[in-house]
């Protein structure tokens, strides 16, 4: 029997190969979004499920950073422009990226379900708020008790010179919840008592970190008996067994919100609009509503440990003041106390 020449072998093996993928469908390529955030990693972790299953021809590339960091890279890249999505960024920053041009205002899906609070005020808007986050003490009962240390219940307490050296706070210049701390306290007292406010704070100062996290989370490690952090963490720390009593200061906590927003370089990308509908979402905002009191859309329940009603805690944050005065503030907190 005569065998079948190699051209014939491999004409048959193509037209098999041929005939297989037309049974298998075509492979398409999925969408790609670039985001940048400065949402908790752990926090991300959960949202990326959701996302991914409710977007599933969606490829997302995030980069996570602390507000702070996230917002001077997105701000030194404004002539080529890499994100085309901020996701999860403190408002008071998304104002200084609108104000700098460099978002497309885009009205997402479901829009009016969100409250007018979180919401840029132009119609469609630059920026979208999802939940609000605010200031709160950390406080190691451990710790405290080992060096005889009160639970401290204000910003004024944080200032008596029993807790010399048991304080640590995030630096404003890389955490959004150092900002909004230092703001706040501006705004309660005025510039010029707010700065001597700062200037005793800082003289029981042990530290000031990077991020707006870890000063709850060296706290809960039993390294320092304070951390100047915000509420989600110190639950977080709680929850997981530390010996963490969460404090809301009486004369109020500083707050700011996590916004989105589209930008120049995602205004023409279908998958960055497609990610900013979903991030608003019912789905989105049951996940956020997890961890934090106030969401954007209300009917959510408020997390266990949490007050049902933040206004009655939180100072209120005039954010066009915040974001207008950040640069003249971070330098006057530099000068005094990055030495």
């Amino acid at each position: 029997m005569r065998r079948p020449s190699n051209r014939l072998t491999a004409l048959v093996l193509a037209a098999a190969v041929l005939c297989g993928a037309a049974f298998a469908g075509p492979v398409l390529a999925k969408d790609t979004v670039v985001i940048y955030t400065a949402i908790e990693s752990e926090q991300i972790t959960e949202y990326k499920k959701a996302y991914e299953k409710a977007l599933p021809n969606l490829e997302v590339k995030m980069l996570r950073f602390s507000t702070g960091d996230i917002s001077a890279r997105f701000m030194a890249e404004k002539d080529n422009m890499q994100a085309d999505v901020i996701w999860g960024v403190a408002a008071t920053n998304t104002l200084i990226f609108k104000n700098a041009g460099l978002l497309e205002p885009y009205a997402p899906k479901g829009l009016e379900r969100v409250q007018p609070l979180f919401r840029d005020k132009a119609n469609p808007p630059s920026w979208v708020g999802i939940d609000i986050y605010m200031s709160a003490f950390c406080f190691n009962t451990e710790v405290g008790k080992k060096h005889n240390l009160p639970m401290p219940t204000s910003w004024a307490d944080l200032t008596k010179p029993v807790y010399k050296g048991h304080v640590v706070m995030p630096n404003p210049n890389s955490s959004g919840t150092g900002y909004l701390s230092v703001a706040s306290i501006l705004q309660r007292l005025g510039e010029v008592e707010g700065w001597k406010y700062l200037d005793a704070l800082h003289t029981n100062m042990a530290e000031y970190t990077k991020s707006g996290s870890k000063p709850c989370k060296d706290a809960a490690a039993g390294e320092r008996a304070i951390g100047v952090s915000f509420e989600y963490v110190a639950l977080e720390m709680k929850k997981k067994g530390s010996p963490i009593e969460m404090v809301l200061p009486k004369e109020g906590s500083g707050y700011d919100m996590e916004a989105n927003a589209l930008t120049k370089r995602g205004a023409k990308n279908p998958a960055a609009k497609a990610f900013l509908d979903w991030a608003i979402s019912n789905e989105a905002m049951g996940l956020y509503a997890k961890y934090f009191a106030a969401v954007g859309v209300q009917g959510f329940p408020v997390p266990e440990g949490l007050p049902k009603d933040i206004s009655k805690v939180v100072y209120p944050n005039d954010f066009e003041w915040s974001a207008k005065n950040r640069d003249v503030i971070l330098a006057e907190w530099t000068k005094r106390y990055a030495k």
